[in-house]
């Protein structure tokens, strides 16, 4: 459940009503009447009607000026309803969050701002010293980090919603947080020289089948967690795992001299982002999370469309070349 806040002109008191009893939605409140002809409306609404309800009040309210809808957490209810109902709400649940409320959330790991970037920094430097160092604890600590999550995820959201602007933004703070990853670890590379002795850099030098279906399995896993509302720490640590250690293992290598085994890892980073690209798409899509307008539905149905088969395209070009590829040098 979610407190759904309207500020918007009284005028709209009984369009308002209307769209409450319309879903259903019994718990409504309604706010004394502001100087400037402006009043609050609160709703109590369940999950599953919570997207239509919010859709609706777009539409009325779309070209009202000083209009505010504002979605509240709800901790806790005393008065649940009926458990047979509950369970009922259950089997036509398809998303715990609204398109909105993803999208806020979303939105804030796609920001090329400064602590980002900062977070590269910090969980490259980490990740290189545990490659290096054969620590996986250390590994494990930028896994937690997870910087790269935010625009990764970003950019198959804004594809499944066809916002052009959006992914932009996205493959924008995305392209950026792997460049800066590479220079960094290849900086490091060139001071810091590593062997092959490393099981933790070895094992990213090389890609099997099993490494696609990992990363596959996260890229679905960290949408799941958004879109139910589940804790993202974990999921957070194991997106992490397929896309910022292979991105620290190609500037290691090639800074180290050893462009062999840095193809393997740049191999494996690619498949990775292709794989969680295209999970975390298909996942939302499943999910039923889709623009509010016909129209825009329209143009995004042929974004989705064009995105998939190209991700698709190229995992399966990926796959043919992991099937045919040499025998690690080593």
């Amino acid at each position: 459940m979610r407190i759904v806040e309207i500020i918007t002109h009284t005028k709209h008191s009984d369009a308002l009503a209307g769209i409450a009893e319309h879903f259903e939605v019994d718990e409504v409140w309604i706010g004394s009447k502001k100087t400037d002809d402006r009043r609050s409306f609160r709703m109590l609404v369940d999950d599953e009607k919570r997207q239509s309800v919010i859709d609706a009040l777009q539409n009325l309210l779309a070209a009202t000026e000083n209009t505010r809808i504002i979605i509240q957490p709800v901790d806790a209810v005393i008065g649940q309803p009926r458990e047979a109902e509950d369970e009922e709400r259950q089997k036509h649940k398809l998303v715990a969050a609204t398109r909105e409320e993803l999208y806020s959330q979303i939105e804030k790991g796609a920001r090329l701002d400064n602590t980002f970037l900062l977070l590269t920094v910090l969980s490259t430097i980490v990740a290189t010293i545990g490659l290096i160092k054969d620590n996986v604890a250390a590994i494990i600590g930028a896994m937690v980090i997870a910087p790269l999550l935010g625009p990764n995820i970003a950019l198959a959201f804004a594809a499944s919603l066809g916002d052009g602007e959006f992914m932009l933004r996205a493959l924008k703070t995305n392209l950026a947080g792997v460049l800066l990853a590479f220079v960094l670890a290849l900086t490091i590379g060139l001071i810091w020289p590593v062997g092959i002795d490393s099981h933790e850099i070895i094992s990213r030098t090389s890609v099997g089948l099993d490494d696609v279906a990992l990363a596959l399995a996260s890229g679905a896993a960290a949408v799941l967690s958004l879109t139910t509302g589940l804790s993202a720490t974990l999921v957070g640590v194991m997106v992490a795992v397929a896309l910022l250690p292979p991105t620290a293992t190609v500037g290691l290598l090639l800074g180290s001299g050893q462009p062999a085994l840095a193809s393997g890892a740049a191999l494996m980073l690619a498949v990775n982002v292709i794989c969680v690209l295209l999970s975390a798409m298909l996942v939302l899509l499943i999910r039923g999370v889709k623009p509010r307008t016909w129209y825009e539905r329209s143009q995004a149905k042929q974004s989705t469309t064009f995105y998939f088969l190209l991700w698709a395209g190229l995992l399966a070009m990926l796959i043919a070349i992991i099937l045919l590829r040499a025998p690690d040098p080593l």
